[in-house]
């Protein structure tokens, strides 16, 4: 499976209401320096929203490169309305970050 192939894969296993990094994206794709390639990836996503990119964020909760309808605006409003928490502009990780407990298999 090519890293584009696991990287959408496994943004689809985020569930509603939580949010991941792309570095954290990148490391689960086995690739932990790609976090810039998981961005790209985010920006051109075939197939938002079965592959549910705006629930991808900066490290530091910081809502970045928003390619789908409304922009960054669009993307916390959907986020919002899953249920995700923010702390001020920014996710509140502490509280919806996805920290998965199980490997993927990929």
């Amino acid at each position: 499976m090519t890293f584009r192939a696991q990287v959408y894969e496994i943004t689809k296993k985020i569930p509603r209401g939580k949010v991941a990094t792309y570095g954290q994206l990148a490391k689960l794709a086995g690739k932990p320096k790609a976090a810039r390639a998981v961005g790209s990836l985010m920006r051109t996503n075939p197939n938002a929203p079965r592959t549910p990119c705006h629930r991808v964020v900066a490290r530091d909760g910081s809502l970045t490169g928003y390619s789908g309808k409304g922009g960054i605006t669009g993307k916390k409003s959907m986020l919002l309305n899953e249920g995700v928490l923010f702390k001020k502009n920014k996710v509140n990780l502490k509280l919806s970050h996805w920290l998965p407990k199980k490997s993927f298999g990929i």
